[in-house]
This record gives C-alpha cells, sequence and structure tokens, in this order.
C-alpha cells in the first residue's frame, strides 16, 4: 500500500493565476495547469538559487519527491511554450500558514496570517478566498 501523500508546504501564492500567448484570446486557448506546489518548486530552484536539498526542506519534502515535482513543473512550462498553450497556476497538495485572498476590483492578490474582509490596496470588500490555512 503507498504512502499517504504528504501535504507540500508553499510559502506564499503566484501574484498572478498564470500566463498566455501574447495576441491570442484566452477563450480560444487549450491550457495546460501547473499546480502551486510545481510554482513553488520552479520559484525556490530558479528564482530563489536553492539547491534541491535545500528547497526539498523548505517544501517539508523528501528530495526524490522534489525532483519529481520540480520535472513535471519544468515539463508543464515547457508544454505551455513551446505548444503555445496557456498556462494556469492552480490547485494541489499543498499548505500554508497564511490566507491567500485576491481582491474582486483590482485583482491584487493579499497574503496574511488571519482573514482579510477588505483589500488593502483599493479597499473593496470583494476579496475572493484562494487559500486558507487549515
Amino acid at each position: 500500500m503507498p504512502n499517504q501523500r504528504r501535504q507540500r508546504k508553499i510559502q506564499s501564492p503566484p501574484p498572478m493565476d498564470g500566463f498566455k500567448p501574447y495576441g491570442v484570446r484566452m477563450k480560444n486557448m487549450e491550457k495546460v495547469i501547473l499546480l502551486f506546489e510545481e510554482y513553488e518548486a520552479i520559484r525556490l530552484i530558479d528564482h530563489e538559487d536553492l539547491n534541491q536539498e535545500e528547497a526539498a526542506a523548505r517544501m517539508d519534502v523528501s528530495r526524490p519527491t522534489f525532483t519529481r515535482i520540480y520535472k513535471k513543473a519544468r515539463q508543464t512550462v515547457a508544454k505551455a511554450l513551446v505548444e503555445g498553450k496557456a498556462l494556469l497556476i492552480e490547485g494541489g497538495t499543498y499548505i500554508s500558514e497564511n490566507y491567500w485572498v485576491r481582491c474582486g476590483k483590482c485583482s491584487k492578490l493579499t497574503t496574511a496570517p488571519d482573514p482579510v474582509q477588505n483589500c488593502p490596496h483599493c479597499h473593496s470588500d470583494k476579496m475572493k478566498n484562494i487559500h486558507q490555512p487549515e
């Protein structure tokens, strides 16, 4: 029987929901999904310049598990770039210590240790919950 999948620690969500090729309407595009933990793997390795051992420790997973997450993330990004598909960042098996909310008016992302009722940028009350800690 396989081990139960561990929740992967994510520091914060990406500042955007995804990317799409320039000049093509989103409704006409095929989409690929990059999971939050895959985004986090790319962020830790390629943006923060950590090695895989350090990145695995930050996400609270084994190094082999981290390697699989990172490999799948690279393949997903490559597919979007090479095949001209939209890249949506969502879902996965993850935990975070903060609440993640996006404003429905200005689209800004906010992370906070406590629930947020109003946007700190435009003061709107149209907040969409993306993640809440368990």
